[in-house]
């Protein structure tokens, strides 16, 4: 093995930053916190933070999901009992413009976090404060902005949290992450709401109902009703084992 000198190559910071998404009022909504400190001081950015040298990524991600929002990765395959307590959490991009970052060089490891209808967060970190906001907010362009709250994402998180989107957007037409959103129990009606947040579109309830029914390993009968939601009685189910629908639900033209 030839000789190698590291100090031959610049160092540099390694990040991870969370698309945190869940769905409110029927919106799809992603967690921003306000930075308290230099660089972008007091504008609105993605929750993350620096890898520390004992961890792997998924620690570091998972460390930071808990930091941040209070929120434990769940186990993959075993539906959490307390929905506020568990996400569902997967690596979403690398990161390494050399000027993303005004500090040094740093890359980011972005990761995508999923969770049913979360409460208010509470900020973390170097935080000042944190919000949910929908995500066409946060993603629309920032001219012409008449205050903070619409100006643009601090480093490139904008694009962060555009592929974030877009990932969860394609992942749901063909596996069950969809479900990620949803309590353990749900209806047909709140899964198909979680699709149209997602997807930005009205469905239409019968062949909604159809697809998700009919499609194996989708959803199982829980063996109850609920009037949650209004009117008459709705039928319960459970995520099935199924991780990839066949056929898969594919998202409207729009």
């Amino acid at each position: 093995m030839s000789p190698y000198d590291p100090s031959a190559f610049p160092p540099f910071a390694v990040t991870v930053d969370l698309v945190v998404l869940t769905v409110r009022h029927h919106a799809l909504c992603a967690l921003v916190v306000r930075r308290g400190e230099q660089p972008f001081q007091g504008r609105w950015a993605l929750p993350g933070g620096f890898v520390r040298e004992d961890e792997d990524l998924t620690t570091a991600a998972a460390r930071e999901l808990v930091e941040e929002t209070g929120l434990c990765v769940a186990e993959p395959g075993a539906p959490t009992t307390d929905p506020v307590k568990g996400a569902h959490l997967e690596q979403l991009a690398t990161y390494g413009d050399p000027r993303r970052d005004p500090r040094m060089r740093v890359v980011s490891v972005a990761h995508l976090a999923l969770a049913p209808d979360l409460p208010a967060p509470r900020a973390g970190g170097d935080a000042n404060s944190a919000r949910w906001a929908p995500v066409d907010e946060l993603l629309q362009e920032s001219e012409g902005a008449r205050d903070e709250q619409s100006a643009p994402l601090a480093f490139d998180h904008a694009q962060i949290l555009a592929d974030g989107v877009e990932r969860a957007r394609s992942k749901i037409e063909y596996s069950s992450l969809a479900t990620a959103f949803c309590p353990p129990e749900f209806t047909v009606g709140e899964l198909r709401r979680v699709y149209e947040a997602v997807w930005g579109v009205a469905l239409d309830p019968r062949n909604f109902h159809r697809k998700v029914t009919g499609t194996p390993g989708f959803l199982v009968p829980a063996g109850g009703t609920t009037t949650r939601q209004g009117g008459r009685p709705a039928q319960l189910f459970r995520p099935g084992g199924a991780t990839l629908l066949n056929p898969p639900m594919l998202r409207p033209e729009v």
